[in-house]
């Protein structure tokens, strides 16, 4: 009986083999050398334009680094992360196109896999911190009173410290890197949970705290500054100029971290359901030839940012030598802001640093 039941369990745990132990060369392609090539091309290109966009921001933004608004250290740290993406990840995956085949082995994948975590989720908590920033500075007005540079840089080290811990974790033993179905890129290994319980914790931590509960935050914020913004816009057009100037340079920030959060999701999504489908679903359902696309897509993210920035022409100093100039008169640069207590015509000037 003992036997039987242990035959049993051993059964259970190999119902489900993970494609990379399927065969004996988990890295050959499994798509046709023509489309290699082709999505070869593609990232050469979103690798080119990612890295001139990015390195463009970073150093424009260095020119004026000690003048930075804490809102605008906080978009230099997306297009390092961004560019980090580029020039640390995409060349693994283009030269394994091309060849038809990932050159780099098991060490290779896992490095790969750890530098594509590490960097998009950096990219998202970012950008989920520069959400609160805005939501906090267009709905809790008193917020920009108080809000200094080292804030903003001890907020990096505390994105810094979140992406790292979850990227390294796979290391530890709860988790891993693996293979893409196609062949010629890596990483999580979304197939764990379909070989254990602890292989669906793994992939439902990763899930919550690197995908879901991030997102959420952005939509709670932007769903409040829309609302916000809808029942202030009569108030401010009661106020002067240098009220209604600021007003309008806030509404272009806050237009800008919206758009760079939605390029963001709609390009990792798709990836995102196939991830999760491999997890709970029915992997092998998935044809390889439509593998691969969500995870193109998801390598475009790092291109949007900073087309984003000279299309909304949001005067962001990484984006302009100048910098930030309020359009009055006044010779040093000031913020104001309508204080959120007191009385209804009150004002606060926050120096800028």
């Amino acid at each position: 009986m003992s036997g039987m039941a242990s035959g049993h369990n051993n059964s259970s745990q190999e119902e489900y083999i993970p494609h990379y132990l399927q065969k004996e060369d988990p890295f050959a392609s499994k798509l046709s050398r023509e489309a290699d090539i082709i999505a070869g091309f593609y990232l050469t290109i979103i690798g080119i334009l990612s890295t001139l966009g990015n390195g463009y921001v970073i150093f424009m933004s260095s020119k004026r680094k000690k003048k930075l608004r804490p809102a605008e250290i906080m978009t230099v740290n997306l297009a390092v992360c961004d560019l980090g993406i580029s020039v640390v990840g995409k060349p693994f995956s283009i030269i394994s196109f091309f060849s038809h085949r990932w050159v780099f082995g098991w060490m290779g994948c896992r490095w790969y896999g750890w530098a594509g975590f590490f960097f998009g989720c950096g990219s998202l908590i970012t950008m989920t911190a520069v959400s609160l920033d805005r939501y906090l500075k267009i709905c809790h007005l008193s917020y920009g009173t108080w809000l200094k540079r080292h804030h903003a840089f001890i907020c990096l080290a505390i994105i810094w410290a979140y992406a790292t811990f979850w990227a390294t974790v796979p290391f530890a033993g709860v988790g891993s890197y693996a293979p893409e179905p196609f062949g010629t890129s890596c990483t999580l290994d979304w197939w764990l949970a379909q070989a254990s319980v602890a292989g669906q914790v793994f992939v439902l931590s990763i899930l919550f705290f690197c995908l879901l509960f991030p997102t959420a935050v952005i939509v709670f914020s932007y769903v409040k500054i829309i609302l916000k913004v809808k029942s202030s816009t009569k108030e401010v057009a009661h106020y002067d100029t240098r009220i209604q100037n600021s007003h309008i340079l806030e509404m272009k920030l806050t237009k800008v971290a919206m758009l760079i959060c939605a390029g963001f999701l709609i390009a990792w999504i798709p990836y995102a359901v196939v991830s999760v489908w491999s997890a709970f679903g029915r992997p092998d359902s998935v044809p390889i030839q439509f593998s691969v696309i969500p995870t193109l897509l998801a390598k475009s993210a790092a291109v949007y940012n900073p087309i984003i920035y000279q299309v909304i022409d949001c005067k962001f100093a990484c984006c302009r030598p100048g910098g930030l100039k309020a359009k009055s008169s006044l010779k040093k640069s000031r913020t104001y802001t309508i204080s959120a207590h007191g009385d209804s015509a009150a004002m606060s000037e926050t120096q800028l640093e």
